[in-house]
């Protein structure tokens, strides 16, 4: 058996040698894959996490009402546009704005896109400290988590700084008002620009007297609140009581039944001034549809059948004022009319006699009565108007010379 012994030893031997020889390619094999590896991974660029913002701070937001805190941040160093070809550079999405209350977990109060280094949380307590913390987000879908930022509490405020400029206009205006309607209390007489349409009331009433016909007065087919239906009511004191004087009949058909209440009250009470209260008839005010071209052929029929000698178109009018306006004109009406709706004011020019525009419509109350408490709040607004338009003159050429300090001392925002 010596040969067989020998046999096993021989292929014992080679065995251990082949183990031996595969262990050296195996080494040799990971030291050339570790090499390669490496070269790979130097040349790749060094994967990072994106770089979280600078310092977080937060206070309350000033010039409000409460409820609000103004957070500010520096950006982050990878907030940036990423240079041509490096579609591999780590840039900034967004930033998340989280916010905790005492003893509270953060919450995402916001997020703002890159390259805003600011934010308005609407959303917070009034006398609540609140910390503030900026998440950035990267392109690679990293997170930055900032520290946390001082607590800040919001406040409302009593009063808005950016509006004292405000203040001290209302303070003036008010104060030449108030001057203005002792004035006319004293007897001083304040002068009002004639208006065309005012001055031939009286002569239009004259008219319709001599003629023996009736006045057709239309308060328009706003409600009762409307402020141009305000203005008609003084207009309609102001017929009512010549036409009780001139024992001349006054028609009013009205659109809405509470304006219809009110104007019975107006004339009424205008007879009643006059010295004339037996001459009022309540049927003469007369509520006929709240259809509105239903309305426009009632009060056309009114005019062809009767014939008025002078239609007052006073209130807030729509499609039907040129409908009105020719019906009148073909029944031979001097007719006056006033309107606080731009667009059918060309109407009105076209087809009447006289015309109230826009804001002479509310001037008419102060021209017709001639009370201090009006005529001094007309010239009021008059004067503030007058110190609007020099205002704008004077901040137009303070900005065009570069009078910055004056320009801002006129800024509400």
């Amino acid at each position: 058996m010596p040969d067989s012994a020998y046999a096993s030893s021989r292929t014992v031997d080679l065995a251990a040698t082949a183990a031996a020889r595969a262990r050296i390619v195996l080494r040799a094999a990971s030291a050339v894959a570790l090499v390669v590896l490496a070269a790979v991974l130097t040349a790749l660029p060094c994967a990072r996490a994106v770089a979280p913002v600078g310092q977080v701070t937060a206070a309350d937001t000033p010039n409000d009402p409460g409820r609000s805190i103004d957070v500010a941040w520096t950006l982050s160093p990878d907030d940036r546009l990423p240079d041509p070809g490096d579609s591999l550079a780590l840039t900034v999405l967004a930033y998340r704005i989280l916010r905790a209350g005492p003893g509270d977990s953060l919450v995402e109060a916001g997020t703002v896109l890159a390259g805003q280094a600011s934010y308005r949380d609407s959303g917070v307590e009034d006398g609540v400290p609140t910390i503030y913390r900026v998440e950035t987000v990267g392109s690679d879908s990293s997170l930055a988590l900032s520290p946390p930022c001082a607590p800040a509490v919001a406040r409302g405020q009593w009063f808005h700084g950016k509006k004292t400029v405000l203040l001290i206009f209302m303070l003036a205006f008010c104060g030449a008002v108030i001057g203005l309607i002792q004035q006319a209390r004293r007897g001083r007489e304040l002068y009002v620009r004639p208006i065309a349409g005012l001055a031939a009331v009286d002569e239009a009433i004259g008219r319709a007297t001599e003629m023996g016909r009736p006045i057709l007065f239309v308060p328009g087919l706003a409600t009762a609140g409307d402020v141009a239906t305000l203005a008609a009511y003084t207009m309609l004191s102001r017929v009512a009581r010549k036409t009780a004087e001139y024992q001349t009949r006054v028609r009013v058909p009205c659109y809405d039944p509470m304006v219809m209440t009110i104007a019975q009250d107006v004339v009424k009470s205008a007879y009643l001034d006059a010295g004339y209260p037996e001459m009022y008839q309540k049927d003469d005010v007369f509520f006929v549809t709240q259809d509105q071209f239903s309305y426009v052929a009632a009060v056309n029929g009114l005019m062809i059948r009767e014939r008025p000698a002078t239609n007052f178109y006073i209130g807030k009018f729509y499609a039907e004022s040129l409908i009105l306006a020719e019906t009148g004109n073909y029944a031979g009406s001097i007719q006056i009319a006033g309107t606080d709706e731009i667009v059918q004011i060309p109407f009105f020019v076209a087809a009447c006699d006289y015309t109230l525009i826009g804001e002479e419509l509310y001037a008419a109350s102060a021209y017709l009565s001639r009370e201090a408490p009006l005529l001094g709040t007309l010239k009021g607004q008059d004067w503030g108007k007058a110190a609007v338009v020099i205002l704008v003159l004077a901040g137009t050429i303070a900005a065009t010379l570069g009078w910055q300090g004056f320009v801002d001392f006129f800024a509400t925002q």
